[in-house]
């Protein structure tokens, strides 16, 4: 079978894609830029992570090729819904609401909830202790999605950011009390970052599976290889040598038993 090939480009999110690839040529796939673990760059400036990983291994298993360009999130969907990218992949979460507005999924290839970081000098223990106070999401995520489902329960306000380290950076700051955001990039960059923030307990949700995203039923052909060649790198290991790089071995163990349990995009979060 052929090798798949990758290129990344790395670009502002602001940018817009210059060029659509047809699939004879290889395949447009759009990222996000600063979501560790499944999307950054490390120290040598290279992109890494899960995604950038399952991908490169479902190419190589499928056969093609393509170019992976790192957009950020609000580009990413743009790119796809104007023709510019053929799929995206960048830890987005399947839901219904996505789903209405256009977005065609995979499979689910990560089992992830959502939850609530805040000071580790904060006396905040729930969400009642956010009454008249003001709380930092990612715009356009699930995170987001979560805290604006909480909001007027618990009387909080909330401060949108187009990126989690700025976000991040708020709370450190005093700037907001709290952020929402899902649970293994919060985990991965409270340790990885130093950070003084900590997963207040009991604030997870039931969580919802990430998939691969297409827009245009021009990219269904993507769609479907990228499905094979998921369920051929879960079947000899590969998935999990990928999450383990990254989550350690017991997570790794904990996803390849949530996809066998249901390997299918039918979990949603709303």
């Amino acid at each position: 079978m052929k090798k798949g090939m990758v290129w990344v480009v790395a670009a502002a999110m602001t940018c817009a894609v210059s060029m659509n690839v047809s699939a004879a040529d290889g395949y447009t796939i759009a990222t996000d830029t600063v979501f560790k673990p499944f999307e950054y760059t490390d120290v040598e400036g290279n992109f890494v992570g899960i995604d950038v990983d399952l991908l490169a291994a479902i190419a190589e298993d499928q056969g093609f090729e393509y170019e992976l360009k790192s957009l950020g999130w609000d580009a990413s969907i743009a790119a796809c819904q104007a023709g510019q990218a053929d799929g995206m992949i960048a830890g987005a979460s399947i839901t219904d609401e996505r789903k209405e507005s256009g977005w065609t999924f995979s499979d689910g290839y990560y089992f992830a909830t959502q939850c609530m970081a805040a000071r580790v000098d904060e006396e905040i223990k729930g969400f009642e202790d956010l009454k008249g106070e003001t709380v930092g999401v990612k715009t356009g995520t699930q995170g987001a999605s979560y805290a604006e489902s909480l909001k007027d329960e618990y009387g909080f306000e909330i401060t949108y950011f187009e990126d989690s380290p700025t976000m991040y950076l708020a709370v450190e700051g005093r700037q907001v009390e709290a952020c929402f955001e899902d649970t293994p990039i919060m985990l991965t960059q409270i340790q990885d970052l130093d950070l003084s923030l900590e997963v207040v307990q009991g604030t997870e949700n039931e969580g919802s599976p990430y998939g691969f995203a297409i827009f245009s039923d021009k990219s269904q052909e993507l769609l479907d290889k990228f499905n094979a060649g998921l369920k051929n790198i879960i079947a000899d290991g590969t998935y999990q040598e990928i999450v383990a790089k990254y989550l350690g071995e017991a997570a790794a163990e904990s996803a390849v038993e949530n996809l066998e349990r249901g390997f299918t995009n039918e979990t949603e979060a709303e």
